[in-house]
């Protein structure tokens, strides 16, 4: 097998983000290049070198689950930087935008006893779950070699935010139901502004979920 032939195949062999999934197959284009040139160099044919090469590197079915775990950490970093991130950002922002724009006072008095408990819940899902993401993110970062929990600890992330945004939203629901708002609170351009960068966050949460459970159930396969 040539190189450009075993290149191709590991790429396919390959899932996970783009960017380095591109720098882990140039990566091994490069080395295996690297080792034909040398062969080459000693005598060899190009086709024979790069033939010697490919053999010398390694079957794709071989080489392609350490690939793969390197992939599935960069998925697992991304997500867990997102939250660490935007969940935090997520409470500030509407923390401001409450204390800025607060109602009538006067009907506090008049909301229902689980307010308080239901909007401290929210806050503290999101702010627990942007932690979890931070210590994940280290986990797999910089904690990798003492570790060495790739695919569950990247599975858990995508499993946190299938927990909490359902959990987000309904609470946000609810509060909002009882907030006395006052007419055309929605259409103030902060307040369309924090529930268009909110709803930017979760969607970006979802994907990145949802790819990290993919993957780490590819791995598990």
């Amino acid at each position: 097998m040539l190189i450009d032939d075993y290149v191709a195949d590991l790429s396919r062999a390959l899932a996970g983000p783009a960017g380095p999934k591109r720098d882990l197959v140039v990566e091994a284009r490069d080395s295996l290049t690297d080792t034909a040139d040398a062969l080459e160099a000693q005598g060899l044919g190009r086709e024979a070198a790069e033939r010697v090469a490919v053999e010398e590197f390694g079957d794709v079915a071989e080489i392609a689950p350490g690939y793969q775990d390197e992939l599935t950490a960069a998925a697992g970093r991304r997500l867990g930087a997102l939250l660490f991130l935007t969940l935090p950002l997520s409470v500030l922002i509407w923390s401001a935008i409450w204390h800025v724009f607060p109602g009538d006072h006067s009907s506090w008095s008049a909301r229902p006893v689980w307010y308080t408990a239901a909007t401290a819940l929210l806050d503290a899902v999101q702010v627990v779950a942007g932690l979890y993401g931070g210590l994940a993110l280290f986990a797999l970062g910089r904690g990798a070699r003492r570790f060495r929990r790739t695919v569950p600890i990247t599975r858990s992330l995508g499993l946190t935010v299938m927990v909490t945004l359902p959990l987000c939203g309904l609470l946000s629901l609810l509060v909002t139901a009882v907030s006395d708002l006052p007419s055309g609170f929605d259409r103030l351009a902060p307040v369309m502004l924090a529930e268009l960068v909110t709803s930017a966050f979760w969607g970006l949460q979802f994907y990145c979920a949802v790819r990290c459970l993919t993957l780490t159930r590819r791995a598990r396969a």
